[in-house]
């Protein structure tokens, strides 16, 4: 386990000293991301500028990477979701890199990790049903560069999506 050292956040080689105050502003972005930032500083106890100026150097420090919404796949047509285990044929770095930048381009995998220990990646898909589902695996995630070995196994149910960062 890594440590947590929570007065710092550690973001691309630099470090981003954070107090409570910090937290509280990213604590309610992430239950609202299109909080206004009038109600942002009342919520966090600042006034409007100090709290646009810490909420500018959040962005600017690559903590806040981007605004987004959440959408419920149900709603646009994706009724369906697998969790796909690849195993590549080898783990060279050349290999990797071409399976990592060939599974940007499908549109499908809305999560993809690499893994320590075998599998190597755990791809999470939706699809609009099992066919279309089939047809992905088929037709585009067994032709990855280097794919040894694919497992999948069904989403039954969420519990828990797009939690909140525990801060």
């Amino acid at each position: 386990m890594l440590p947590i050292f929570p007065a710092e956040t550690r973001i691309l080689s630099r470090i981003f000293h954070m107090d409570a105050i910090d937290r509280k502003i990213l604590a309610e972005l992430q239950q609202d991301g299109r909080i206004s930032i009038t109600d942002l500083a009342q919520k966090v106890g600042l006034s409007l500028s100090p709290c646009h100026r810490r909420l500018r150097a959040l962005e600017a420090g690559g903590v806040i990477t981007g605004y987004a919404p959440k959408i419920a796949a149900a709603a646009v047509g994706l009724q369906f979701s697998a969790i796909v285990f690849v195993s590549l044929r080898d783990t060279s770095g050349e290999r990797v890199q071409a399976f990592e930048e060939a599974v940007l381009g499908v549109q499908a995998v809305i999560r993809a990790e690499r893994l320590f220990g075998d599998p190597d990646f755990m791809l999470h898909v939706v699809t609009r049903d099992l066919g279309a589902f089939q047809m992905l695996y088929d037709r585009e995630l067994s032709r990855l560069p280097g794919v040894l070995r694919l497992s999948s196994t069904l989403v039954m149910k969420s519990i828990i999506a797009d939690r909140p960062l525990p801060l």
